[in-house]
């Protein structure tokens, strides 16, 4: 099945994203073997959801409604034992109802739970992690942001990352 990606796009838009990425050059996809099985590992969720804790800073939505390409480039951390209740979603490119009603759909940390459970995977890290998704110009999220993700996962000795595209 194929999936169709730009669906949800205008016709401009999705031209226009179509465009950009042919300009990208091919590059070869970095591959790192896991050093254990997964059900030794410990595994860390990374979500394009704009997620935030409500007593963290949210997401920055005047500029983005200012400037509907803008993306704000930061990222929050999250805890292992992080519900519903605790989150809230910035994301003005989404309708992030669905995950309103189940965290899962863009922050699965009930299911690493249950995987936890089940003896599927070791554990699930102590943080996990979400920016905005949509960053047309990426080099803050890839200068700053990414760097400081990976430093946190390093010192949480994550094994494995979950990526849950927006």
């Amino acid at each position: 099945m194929q999936v169709d990606s730009y669906r949800f796009l205008d016709f401009v838009t999705r031209q226009m994203v179509k465009a950009w990425i042919a300009k990208e050059p091919l590059r070869d996809i970095p591959w790192t073997a896991l050093r254990k099985p997964v059900r030794e590992g410990s595994v860390a969720v990374i979500s394009s959801g704009a997620i935030a804790l409500r007593s963290d800073t949210p997401f920055d939505q005047e500029t983005e409604r200012r400037n509907p390409w803008w993306g704000d480039p930061t990222h929050r951390v999250i805890p292992r034992d992080a519900r519903s209740g605790d989150v809230e979603f910035y994301h003005l490119h989404i309708d992030a109802s669905f995950a309103r009603e189940d965290l899962n759909c863009l922050l699965p940390l009930g299911l690493l739970a249950e995987l936890e459970g089940a003896g599927e995977i070791g554990r699930s890290a102590a943080h996990h992690y979400s920016y905005m998704g949509y960053t047309i110009d990426p080099t803050c999220l890839i200068e700053e942001t990414v760097p400081k993700i990976i430093e946190d996962l390093r010192n949480d000795e994550v094994d494995l990352v979950l990526l849950v595209p927006t």
